[in-house]
């Protein structure tokens, strides 16, 4: 076990599984008192669950309101939709996306707050969609960078405390299906050999990316590209 965040309070928003779990594990690997908020209440082993509604405003703020002194606030929470071509799109999965990962990700900034302390970190989760731009991309393309700019702008407006967004490309997670399903994996076999690294990342390689954010103090205002390339 490593001490980067001893005695440091971590808050992961969707550490329930994927990405998350993976962030809210290396913190508590690290020494930190690792919290994961989510609808479900799972949590890895070590990490203390809270049941929210990361949607349910009134729930989130209780439920950050009874941690105490927040040192670090992740959001990696995210709609599961698709994303059709615009003359498929659906009005409630494009609400749904702008609720939960942008209007979501700023609420609980908001509701996080008078609970940070004087040099916390928060750290939003985006996607490489929100610059490479393709059909049936607009929905995540268009929420991706919107959560990017929103990081900049709190970085700016919440100084001394530290904004930045981590930016992942594609994940082998349970977004792209079960583990060791057809669908799974050939999505992975076709997006790896179209990357230069020739694989996709694994969920503890993003975590090592908001460990950063967490623990580089000069670090604020930054959009942290974790893709294996697939921006070039």
């Amino acid at each position: 076990m490593g001490n980067a965040l001893s005695n440091q309070t971590v808050v992961v928003i969707g550490g329930s599984n994927g990405i998350g779990a993976a962030v809210a594990t290396l913190a508590q690997t690290e020494g930190a008192r690792a919290i994961a908020i989510s609808r479900s209440g799972a949590a890895p082993g070590g990490v203390v669950p809270i049941v929210a509604d990361v949607s349910d405003l009134l729930a989130l703020g209780k439920a950050l309101a009874s941690i105490g002194v927040i040192d670090h606030l992740v959001h990696t929470a995210a709609a599961r939709v698709s994303t059709p071509a615009l003359p498929s799109l659906d009005e409630s999965a494009l609400q749904s996306t702008f609720d939960i990962k942008l209007f979501g990700a700023i609420h609980a900034a908001r509701l996080a707050l008078p609970h940070l302390s004087e040099r916390a970190s928060i750290t939003f989760t985006s996607g490489q969609v929100s610059r490479k731009y393709g059909t049936g991309s607009v929905t995540k393309g268009a929420v991706n960078a919107a959560v990017d700019a929103a990081g900049r702008h709190l970085a700016k407006e919440l100084a001394p405390r530290r904004v930045n967004v981590v930016s992942p490309g594609v994940v082998d997670t349970s977004l792209w299906g079960e583990a060791g399903s057809e669908t799974r994996s050939s999505t992975i076999e076709r997006v790896s050999a179209a990357l230069p690294v020739k694989r996709v990342a694994r969920p503890e390689e993003l975590a090592a990316a908001y460990l950063f954010a967490m623990t580089n103090g000069f670090v604020t205002g930054s959009v942290i590209d974790v893709d294996g390339g697939g921006l070039l």
